[in-house]
C-alpha cells in the first residue's frame, strides 16, 4: 500500500505540560505519592504520546479501567506498575491478569473469590463509601473472601470533590473506618479534584487523571495546570456565499451580507460535538472565526470575513482550554477530551 497522505487534523500533545502537571499533583499531594489515571487512551491523547512524558517525570502507578488497556501501556511501563479499575470479571481475566502481571482492583465479594480461586496474588481493593458505584461495601470487608487477599492498596472513591459538598466529609469519615477492617500496604482516595481537598484526602497515593491533561475541576488549579491538548483542523475549501443564502443543515445560518467562508476538515464524528452550535470559533493568530451553522459529521463552516488571506491547506486553531471550552460549550472538561476522535494526528 502507498504511504498514507498527512491527514487533515492533527492534535498536538505538549509532553512538557503534562510532565509539568503531573509534577505539580505530585506536589500539591504532600506527602502522598501521585499516580497517573491512564484509562480511555490517557483521556483521548494516546497512550503513546502521553505515558512516557508521565513515567519520566516520575509517576509509577498507572491506572486503567479494562484488560484491553494493559497491552499497549505495557509497552511503555512494567505490567507490575498498571492497575485495572474494573477487576477481574471472570477467570479469563484472572488468566490474563496472572500471566500479564497487572494488578486488578477487587470490587466485589465475586472478584475477591475468583481472584484467590483462580491463584492470584496481589491486588488493589475498592471500598464504595458512597457514590454506589464499583465498590466493596464496609461489611463485605470483613468476609473470609476479602481477608484472605494481599492487599497493596485500598481504595475508594470521592463523588463530588469538584464541589465543596458535605459528601467530602463523610466519604472522609466512611474510608476512616473501612482502614482497620483489612490489612494493606497504602491507601488511597483522592483523584485529581480530591487532591485541592488538602492532606487529609491525600493518604499514601493520590490519582490525579483529568488535571494532567489540563482540566480544572477546582479554581485551585487555576494559573497551576497548563493546557496539553491543542488540536487543529485543515481548511479544505473556501467559497462566496451572496446575502440570503443559507449554510449547513436545517439551513441554520442565513447570510445577511455576501461573505467569504471556509468548510474546516472537522465534525462530529471527530469529537467536535453539535453542543458548539451557535458558539463555536476558531483561531489563526488572534483572529477570531465563527463557526456558522450546525456542526455536521466530517465538516463545520465558519467566517472567513475577518481573515480573507486564508486559503486552502490552511490550519485553525480548536480553542481546548478546557474549562473555557466547557463553558462555552456545556460539555464537561472530561467529556471535551475523551470525545476528540481517532482521526486527528497527535504529534
Amino acid at each position: 500500500m502507498p504511504k498514507q497522505p498527512d491527514p487533515t487534523l492533527r492534535c498536538r500533545v505538549d509532553r512538557d505540560a503534562l510532565a509539568a502537571n503531573w509534577r505539580a499533583l505530585d506536589k500539591m499531594s504532600g506527602g502522598a505519592n501521585a499516580g497517573a489515571a491512564v484509562k480511555a487512551q490517557c483521556y483521548g491523547l494516546g497512550i503513546d504520546d502521553c505515558v512516557p512524558a508521565l513515567r519520566d517525570a516520575g509517576a509509577m502507578q498507572f491506572f486503567v479501567a479494562h484488560w484491553s488497556e494493559v497491552a499497549a501501556l505495557a509497552e511503555h511501563v512494567p505490567a507490575s506498575s498498571i492497575r485495572v479499575l474494573h477487576g477481574p470479571v471472570n477467570a479469563q481475566d484472572v488468566d490474563y491478569a496472572c500471566q500479564t502481571g497487572a494488578v486488578p482492583v477487587i470490587n466485589s465479594l465475586h472478584q475477591a473469590k475468583i481472584w484467590t480461586e483462580g491463584g492470584g496474588g496481589l491486588c488493589n481493593v475498592m471500598v464504595d463509601t458512597g457514590i454506589n458505584r464499583l465498590g466493596l461495601s464496609l461489611q463485605n470487608l470483613s468476609e473470609d473472601a476479602v481477608q484472605a487477599l494481599n492487599i497493596d492498596t485500598l481504595m475508594s472513591h470521592l463523588a463530588c470533590a469538584d464541589e465543596d459538598s458535605p459528601m467530602n466529609g463523610r466519604q472522609l469519615t466512611m474510608f476512616h473506618a473501612a482502614v482497620n477492617k483489612v490489612q494493606h500496604e497504602r491507601l488511597s482516595l483522592a483523584n485529581s479534584a480530591g487532591i485541592a481537598l488538602g492532606s487529609d484526602y491525600a493518604f499514601d497515593l493520590t490519582r490525579p487523571g483529568l488535571s494532567l491533561y489540563g482540566g480544572t475541576p477546582r479554581s485551585e488549579f487555576e494559573g497551576l495546570i497548563k493546557q496539553v491538548a491543542f488540536p487543529q483542523a485543515a481548511i479544505i475549501q473556501t467559497r462566496h456565499i451572496e446575502a440570503g443564502e443559507t449554510v449547513g443543515y436545517s439551513a441554520a445560518f442565513r447570510a445577511e451580507k455576501a461573505m467569504r467562508i471556509a468548510v474546516l476538515s472537522l465534525g462530529y464524528a471527530d469529537g467536535y460535538l453539535r453542543a458548539w452550535d451557535r458558539k463555536g470559533a476558531f483561531q489563526h493568530g488572534d483572529s477570531q472565526l465563527p463557526l456558522l451553522g450546525k456542526v455536521s459529521m466530517d465538516m463545520v463552516i465558519v467566517d472567513l470575513t475577518q481573515r480573507p488571506d486564508l486559503g486552502e491547506g490552511d490550519w485553525l486553531d480548536v480553542p481546548y482550554m478546557l474549562q473555557h471550552a466547557a463553558q462555552q460549550s456545556g460539555l464537561s472538561q472530561y467529556e471535551l477530551l475523551t470525545v476528540l476522535g481517532t482521526r486527528f494526528k497527535r504529534s
